[in-house]
């Protein structure tokens, strides 16, 4: 199997603009995210860790930030990240991959491992997800077949917001749900993902926090987080701004095996 890492990101987001590379420890936002997919054990190049990004001269920055660091780049469709994924795996001929949100800094390596592995072990499987971890941890994995349904039956072109709702709410692919590996992974209020300034914060104070080497693992910024109580008071009132929003911009429509149009709401 030919196995990459997609990654959908673009500097025009709404809340906070050109997130991905402004400074987050040593780097920037996107540099943690590739350095945590490079840590994949099924990733064997760097050059298959691809940021999925638009062609607007906006994203021009974001693009020279990551090819000169060796990594790839797609660039695709402005607001269908399922189109712009699918063109995507076309054009690296990846049979399955692991997809790691740009919003999430600290996306989990344990569990782009784990995902991936169920996808491997399972040859009935699309795609295999993970409950039960904090906000902006968890991975999914997912395979060219799963792409190849989702594509044939999706009808929302705008779908920035819950694309991958296509693959876990629609019923057109088969899921594997996974919990967590560890209760060291589990904490229950912390937010780790990145639409607000004070979400960059919270990231950039827990950075400072940590142990030197990296990538950190999960169960070291989780207990990072529980030694500093006061980090999860930064950002955590914007929950419940994030979850409406969420649901005021999900409606996305499919059409099931009968040819019927449906719907899917957050």
């Amino acid at each position: 199997m030919r196995i990459g890492a997609l990654i959908p990101v673009r500097l025009s987001s709404e809340r906070l603009p050109g997130k991905a590379l402004m400074k987050l420890g040593n780097g920037c936002v996107i540099d943690q995210i590739l350095l945590r997919a490079e840590a994949c054990d099924h990733i064997k190049d760097k050059a298959d860790i691809v940021v999925c990004t638009t062609g607007a001269a906006a994203d021009d920055p974001l693009v020279n930030h990551v090819t000169a660091a060796g990594y790839s780049v797609f660039r695709g469709h402005t607001d269908d990240i399922i189109r712009r994924f699918g063109d995507a795996m076309a054009h690296f001929s990846f049979d399955a991959v692991v997809q790691i949100d740009g919003d999430d800094p600290f996306s989990a390596t344990e569990y782009m491992n784990a995902t991936m592995d169920a996808v491997i072990a399972d040859q009935h499987l699309d795609i295999a997800i993970v409950n039960g971890l904090p906000l902006g941890v968890a991975v999914k994995s997912f395979t060219r077949a799963a792409m190849e349904k989702v594509l044939a039956q999706y009808q929302t072109a705008r779908n920035d917001t819950g694309f991958i709702y296509f693959f876990t709410k629609s019923g057109i692919c088969t899921v594997r749900e996974l919990d967590p590996i560890s209760d060291d992974h589990v904490h229950e209020t912390v937010r780790l993902t990145l639409d607000y300034p004070d979400d960059l914060k919270m990231m950039n104070a827990l950075i400072d926090a940590c142990p030197d080497q990296q990538p950190v693992s999960l169960s070291e910024l989780v207990q990072v987080v529980y030694d500093n109580p006061g980090l999860v008071d930064v950002n955590r009132y914007v929950e419940e701004e994030y979850w409406q929003r969420t649901a005021d911009k999900v409606h996305l429509e499919y059409r099931d095996a009968s040819g019927e149009v449906q719907t899917i709401k957050a």
